[in-house]
C-alpha cells in the first residue's frame, strides 16, 4: 500500500483511533507504507497531517502499529520534510524553507482560510542542513519508539528532499547544489543518519523523477535517477519506491528500465498499475513489487480482489482530505467481518 496523505490527525498532527481502523482494515497489504508524517515541528504542508515529533504522536501511532500488528499486517513509516510546500498559514506564520527561493506556481494549498497562494520560500544555509538531518535522525527513532517495521524516506513530490535533487528547485551553489552528487547530498546524509537508527534493510526510499507535482522539474531526469539508483547501491536499502509517471503529465518518459537496469535492490513499481500488469512485471523481472495508492483507499481488501477478480470500489476525491470516516473507513469489503 503507497503512502496516501489523508487529513485525518486533527490540528494537534496527533495519530487518532480512527486512523487505527482505517490501517488495521488494510492489514492484508504485503507491506502498509503509512502516510507522509512531519519528521520535525513547525512543516505543515498539508493541514491535519500526522507528525513523529512528539509523545503524544508517538503514542498515536503505537495505536496504530499496534493494530496493524494485530491484524497480522507490517507497516513502515513516511518520514517526511515538506519544503516549499509548507505555507506560514499552516505554521504559526513560519515562512517555508527550501534549496533556492523559487515558489510553487501550478498549485495552492488547503488552510483554515481556504485555499491559498503558497509563498516564496526562504533558502537555507549549508549550516542549517545538519539540523534537518538530525530532524530525520530523531524521526527515525520515534518511528521506531512506536513500532512500525521501518521507515520510508520521502524523497518524491516536490518536497524538501526531492526540491535538492532536482535543478528546477535548487539553483544553489556549493556543496549542495549544481552537479548530480551535490543535489543528492542532503538525500543521501538523511539516508546515513536513519540507517544508523534502524539499519539500512529497513528503510526505503520513495522517488518520482517525472512527477511536476509542486511545480517540479528537471534538466535531464533519466540521467539524475540513473545516476542516483546508482549511488543508493551502497546503501543495501530494503527498496526503492519509485513512482514512474507524472501527476499532471506534462513530463514522459520511461525511468524504470534504466533505474530497473542499475539498481541491484528490490525495486517498488508506482502509479498507474494495474491488478495484471503488476503480475506481469514483477514475473518478468521489471520490478520486485508494485504500491497500490488510490484502489488501496477505496479498497480495504485489495488483494483478496486482485485475486480473485472481484469489482472495485471506486474512490471519491471529494473525501480524500476531509476529517471524518466518509470516504476513509467505510469503503466496503467483499466479505465484511
Amino acid at each position: 500500500m503507497a503512502p496516501l496523505t489523508r487529513c485525518r490527525a486533527g490540528d494537534e498532527h496527533i495519530p487518532n483511533a480512527l486512523m487505527a481502523e482505517y490501517y488495521a482494515q488494510r492489514a492484508s497489504a504485503g507491506l502498509i507504507i503509512a502516510e507522509a508524517t512531519m519528521a520535525t515541528e513547525g512543516n505543515s504542508a498539508f493541514w491535519k497531517e500526522p507528525g513523529i515529533y512528539s509523545a503524544e504522536q508517538i503514542a498515536g501511532w503505537q495505536r496504530v502499529t499496534d493494530a496493524v500488528h494485530a491484524a497480522d499486517g507490517r507497516i513502515f513509516l513516511q518520514i517526511w520534510h515538506g519544503g516549499r510546500a509548507c505555507h506560514p498559514l499552516l505554521n504559526r506564520g513560519a515562512q517555508p524553507v527550501a534549496p533556492s527561493p523559487i515558489a510553487i506556481t501550478n498549485d495552492e494549498v488547503r488552510t483554515a482560510e481556504g485555499k491559498k497562494p503558497y509563498v516564496i520560500p526562504r533558502e537555507l544555509c549549508d549550516d542549517e542542513l545538519p539540523s534537518i538531518v538530525a530532524g530525520f535522525k530523531k524521526a527515525a527513532e520515534n518511528a521506531k519508539a512506536a513500532g512500525f517495521d521501518g521507515i520510508e524516506i520521502h524523497g518524491a513530490n516536490g518536497y524538501l528532499l526531492d526540491e535538492f535533487l532536482r535543478d528546477g528547485s535548487n539553483q544553489r551553489t556549493g556543496p549542495y547544489g549544481g552537479s548530480f552528487g551535490n543535489r543528492a547530498r542532503l538525500t543521501l546524509e538523511v539516508l546515513e543518519a536513519v540507517s544508523s537508527v534502524w539499519g539500512s534493510d529497513r528503510v526505503g526510499l520513495r522517488i518520482s523523477p517525472l512527477n511536476s507535482y509542486n511545480s517540479m522539474i528537471d534538466s535531464d531526469p533519466v540521467g539524475l535517477f540513473t545516476w542516483f539508483a546508482t549511488r543508493l547501491n551502497d546503501y543495501h536499502l530494503a527498496y526503492l519506491h519509485v513512482m514512474r509517471g507524472d501527476f499532471f503529465q506534462q513530463q514522459s518518459g520511461d525511468v524504470m528500465t534504466p533505474i530497473r537496469r542499475h539498481y541491484k535492490g528490490a525495486l517498488i513499481g508506482n502509479m498507474g498499475y494495474t491488478g495484471d500488469e503488476a503480475s506481469k512485471d514483477v514475473a518478468a523481472g521489471k520490478i520486485d513489487a508494485v504500491a497500490f495508492g488510490t484502489s488501496f483507499l477505496a479498497n480495504p481488501d485489495l488483494p483478496a480482489r486482485i485475486k480473485t477478480g472481484a469489482p472495485l470500489n471506486q474512490p471519491n476525491p471529494a473525501t480524500f482530505y476531509t476529517w471524518s470516516a466518509e470516504g476513509y473507513t467505510d469503503y466496503p469489503a467483499l466479505n465484511p467481518s
